[in-house]
């Protein structure tokens, strides 16, 4: 008997964090075109720390622009906020910020989770029921691992275990390198946000380099969008 064709692996798909969000007006008129522009999966809003009520009507103002686009948004932090906001999830740091904020999250919503220094630390995650792991995010100080080892902490994970995991990327060499790496999701921010070209054509070219560095390791690409 013919053995049945392995069905061909997805290229990554963008994951867009925001600037600091204080005034959501701007933001909130730019996302569309910006969404439709590239293959966003989800927009992880991250907010200027105030009350409560102003955070939680900030991430509405947002709402619409990114779910209307087929994308969810994920709140970094505040899990508390993430219902009454009407948002998809919350991206939360360390184990312990994942444990406290699951029982307000699950069923229905996202729970992704990043600061995980160790493998030990990220299986944990996964058996805890994170939606997704991040590797490579700098840590209070700023400080990161080598694009090398964010990498092969990709590979690792990809090998190993069904939850997505997903490669925070500085820079486009660094999509590019973790689009190879086995990541199911390319985190992208600041450097979107300050090119010179535009946020826009900086997606569009993020985009087109990790499906062009999955085709180049995993044989095929999936682009849309």
């Amino acid at each position: 008997m013919a053995t049945k064709p392995v069905p061909p692996r997805p290229a990554p798909r963008l994951y867009l964090a925001t600037p600091l969000v204080e005034e959501p007006a701007q933001l909130a008129a730019a996302l569309p075109e910006l969404l439709a522009a590239a293959d966003v999966a989800a927009v992880l809003v991250r907010l200027v720390e105030t009350d409560q009520r102003t955070m939680t009507s900030r991430v509405k103002a947002l709402v619409p622009a990114v779910q209307n686009a087929g994308a969810a948004l994920l709140i970094d932090g505040h899990p508390d906020i993430v219902a009454r906001a009407g948002a998809d999830g919350a991206h939360l740091t360390g184990l312990a910020a994942m444990e406290d904020a699951m029982p307000s999250l699950k069923p229905d919503r996202i729970a992704g989770v990043g600061g995980l220094a160790t493998r030990h630390d990220s299986m944990a995650a996964g058996e805890a029921g994170a939606d997704y792991v991040l590797f490579g995010e700098p840590d209070p100080k700023g400080q990161r691992p080598s694009v090398e080892a964010i990498a092969e902490r990709l590979g690792w994970w990809d090998e190993l275990f069904e939850p997505p995991c997903v490669g925070f990327a500085a820079s486009r060499e660094e999509a590019e390198a973790f689009a190879a790496a086995g990541a199911d999701f390319v985190l992208v921010g600041d450097f979107i946000w300050a090119d010179p070209r535009g946020a826009r054509a900086a997606l569009v070219e993020i985009g087109e380099t990790i499906a062009q560095a999955h085709a180049g390791t995993f044989g095929t690409a999936k682009t849309e969008g």
